[in-house]
C-alpha cells in the first residue's frame, strides 16, 4: 500500500505505527525498521519527533 506518502500505518502497529508506516513507503520488513531504531545510536528523539509529526493513514470506508 505504497501511495508515496509517509504516514503512520493503520495496520502495523506495534507502539504508534510508526515503524511500520516508515517499512510500508520503502517497501521493507517493519522488524527491520524497529531493529535499526533500537540499536542505532541517538534514533530515540527520531522517533519521538515522527510519533507527533507523521499523519496518521485516513480511515477506509
Amino acid at each position: 500500500m505504497n501511495n508515496n506518502k509517509l504516514r503512520k500505518s493503520s495496520t502495523d502497529k506495534a507502539i504508534t505505527g510508526v515503524c511500520g508506516g516508515i517499512a510500508e513507503f520503502f517497501g521493507v520488513s517493519s522488524i527491520a525498521v524497529r531493529l535499526i531504531f533500537v540499536f542505532l545510536p541517538g534514533s530515540l528523539p527520531i522517533y519521538i519527533i515522527l510519533v507527533y509529526f507523521l499523519p496518521e493513514i485516513p480511515p477506509s470506508l
